[in-house]
């Protein structure tokens, strides 16, 4: 597979670097050392094994890397190879990403960034935040795209932005960008979209309408974007109007202030009382009732000892979908709550039925990456993972406390403990992970002091307990037992 990076692609068959204005002259060896820092993005790769790998079997000073590495940099934007001193080099560009070598084209990827809000009011951001976070959500819908997550488009709000730098930290080819202005029970909004390779301004339009038409202004803006990039991804794109999820201007109000919470991770539990005012203002409203069902069921990784999170979350989601079938988080919630239910089978029908209906959301293929961990398949989740980084490539930690809990269930145990490393907080049921590496790979004393934050964290508590806490939710019960029978080895070892 080639491996797209911002505006330029390796082409590892062809052994050819192509960058926006086609293939790019280069050295054989400045390829290869190309290939291996995209090969492990954000890592450093030490200049002892760069000269292993690259001039092998050869002696060769250390003047003779930096020369390849300087004619990288003038090839390439200079920041996307960083020299961490007395160590060696990484590359910190826009993470790559794997794509067709066979001439088909790769679907169009796009990030719409947060509508400006030009009311001057900040209190109003919640609803220009609102409105971009909903058209992320349409568009996202359509398979055909690759459409960066709102946390990541988001990362540039409020900054003066040239689209192409935008579009390069991305690794997107489009940008949109637009405005929100409301007034009282008007609403005006403009938006353009911008091919970011050539700099051509590919659609833009301006609406100043009634505050009730905010649906249909949001529903033409996605039509158009898919129409306008319809032509490169080769599919015919039908008018997939949505019907107007609300009459209520209030309910749909509170709906956005709780999109903007439910959006961060540190925040999410905080939008509940937003969703509970938007449904008991129109309880038919079930866009609303499926993001709550979502955060109901989501509390659970807060409480672990207490499954009635997820039956609340449940019955929550059966309204949802009652009122519309097609909500993903209704679907999302539902396979949730069944993951940890064990129900196992009904959590692959709900959560494969809500990535087919947003493949673009970053975090339903998250939980359905943890979804093929306790059942078994934890390479298949790395996969889900990967694809969830590139549509949200800033949700660093988040992304390294999942992959590492993959990456431990795979057995790769010294590529889950970096994953750890890097992470500022190891979560708990992550710590237990990182004990486990720590003892397959014979590091007796690291394991035995994660043991002990662990058991510090969990005072009071069993070892056994904690591990009925944090760890007992794989389908195959032989996985937790021998968890726990490490676990075991390494406490009686102190």
């Amino acid at each position: 597979m080639d491996l797209q990076f911002g505006n330029y692609r390796l082409r590892r068959a062809e052994r050819q670097l192509l960058g926006p204005q086609g293939p790019a002259e280069l050295s054989a060896r400045s390829l290869d050392i190309l290939a291996m820092l995209l090969d492990r993005p954000d890592q450093v790769v030490g200049k002892a094994e760069l000269l292993d790998a690259i001039w092998a079997g050869l002696v060769v000073e250390e003047n003779t890397l930096q020369v390849h590495v300087s004619a990288l940099r003038k090839l390439l934007p200079a920041e996307m190879i960083a020299t961490v001193h007395g160590r060696g080099y990484k590359y910190a560009g826009p993470r790559p990403f794997a794509v067709t070598a066979d001439g088909t084209p790769p679907r169009p990827s796009i990030a719409i960034l947060a509508f400006d809000n030009m009311s001057g009011d900040p209190e109003q951001d919640y609803f220009s935040d609102g409105i971009t976070e909903d058209i992320i959500a349409e568009l996202g819908k359509y398979k055909e795209f690759l459409v960066i997550a709102r946390n990541s488009s988001f990362q540039f709000r409020g900054k003066a932005h040239d689209p192409a730098e935008v579009a390069s930290k991305l690794g997107v080819q489009y940008v949109v960008e637009g405005s929100v202005r409301k007034i009282g029970n008007r609403v005006r909004v403009t938006v353009q979209l911008t091919d970011a390779l050539s700099m051509a301004h590919i659609w833009g339009e301006h609406y100043d309408r009634e505050l009730d038409d905010i649906f249909a202004i949001q529903d033409e803006i996605t039509r158009m974007i898919a129409a306008r990039l319809a032509r490169q991804a080769r599919t015919a794109i039908a008018s997939r109007a949505r019907a107007r999820p609300t009459n209520n201007m209030s309910a749909y109000e509170f709906y956005l202030r709780a999109l903007q919470l439910a959006a961060v991770y540190d925040t999410v539990l905080e939008s509940e009382p937003f969703l509970r005012q938007a449904v008991q203002l129109d309880p038919k409203f079930a866009a609303a009732h499926a993001m709550l069902s979502f955060v109901e069921s989501i509390k659970y990784y807060w409480d672990y000892n207490n499954p009635g999170h997820l039956h609340s979350g449940l019955e929550i989601a059966r309204t949802a979908l009652g009122l519309d079938p097609d909500e993903a988080y209704g679907h999302l919630a539902t396979g949730f709550a069944h993951l940890y239910l064990r129900q196992f089978r009904q959590a692959e029908v709900s959560l494969d039925r809500a990535v087919a209906l947003n493949p673009n959301d970053p975090f339903i293929l998250s939980i359905r990456a943890i979804f093929l961990n306790h059942t078994d398949r934890p390479e298949q989740g790395l996969g889900e993972i990967a694809e969830a980084q590139r549509r949200d490539p800033y949700a660093v930690g988040w992304y390294d406390d999942f992959r590492g809990v993959l990456l431990t269930t795979a057995g790769r145990y010294r590529e889950a403990a970096d994953c750890y490393a890097k992470m500022a907080t190891v979560t708990p049921w992550s710590l237990i992970r990182l004990i486990i590496c720590h003892s397959e790979l014979g590091e007796i004393s690291q394991a035995q002091d994660v043991l002990a934050k662990v058991k510090a964290h969990y005072r009071g508590m069993s070892l056994d307990q904690i591990i009925d806490t944090e760890v007992d939710f794989y389908q195959d019960a032989a996985v937790c037992g021998r968890y726990r029978a490490i676990l075991d080895r390494v406490d009686k070892a102190q």
